[in-house]
């Protein structure tokens, strides 16, 4: 297995990193092997989608190593709360799932502290964990092959688009009579330079969850 990682540049991909998620994250770097073990199974020149099953970290390394984006929609993230992603076949679904395997993680003692959280970040020796992670590479990670449900793999599509009725803005139809922020979903609370002025009662139209709280 460790021969498979010869063609991924690791340190190039550290390098590459820091500017794009602001500093070389343990779970960035272990994201790189997964992403990289993961296309090795694909064949040369197939047009693929991938899915994160986390929020965190995996998404960055799918955008720096391929062509999927959140914003292309061709990388969909799926909360499940596990470290592990998919890469598959884009029209038919059939592909391959790369996880952290807990069950390898015990000779690599760093890397543990890390994924169970049993060291706080400060306590971690982010040296010794780096170093675990690039010897490690693909060795802690798992691989199967799934198949997509068909659903997942349609394309997304905004449907009509129409004003909200509130806010006077363009919302998709699909979500309602009113757009989703006039539902209450706005993380936004009035701000005091609009308090009295011209535009305050659009803003609070627009943001009915203010005026419950």
């Amino acid at each position: 297995m460790q021969g498979k990682t010869s063609a991924f540049d690791i340190e190039e991909y550290i390098h590459r990193i820091q500017p794009f998620h602001g500093h070389a994250a343990p779970g960035v770097i272990i994201g790189g092997f997964m992403v990289h073990l993961a296309r090795i199974q694909i064949p040369e020149g197939a047009l693929f989608d991938a899915i994160c099953e986390t929020p965190a970290c995996l998404p960055d390394a799918v955008q720096l190593l391929t062509p999927c984006t959140a914003g292309n929609g061709w990388l969909k993230i799926i909360n499940l709360g596990r470290f592990a992603l998919s890469l598959y076949d884009k029209y038919h679904g059939n592909g391959f799932r790369v996880f952290l395997d807990p069950g390898k993680l015990d000779q690599w003692p760093e890397i543990k502290d890390w994924f169970f959280k049993l060291k706080s970040r400060t306590e971690q020796n982010h040296e010794h964990l780096l170093s675990q992670i690039k010897t490690a590479g693909v060795e802690i990670c798992g691989v199967y092959p799934v198949q997509i449900k068909p659903e997942f793999l349609k394309k997304r599509d905004k449907g009509k688009i129409v004003i909200c009725p509130s806010c006077e803005e363009a919302y998709p139809l699909k979500d309602g009579s009113i757009c989703l922020a006039c539902q209450g979903s706005s993380p936004y609370i009035i701000p005091e330079y609009l308090e009295g002025n011209a535009h305050e009662d659009k803003y609070i139209r627009s943001h009915e969850s203010y005026k419950q709280t």
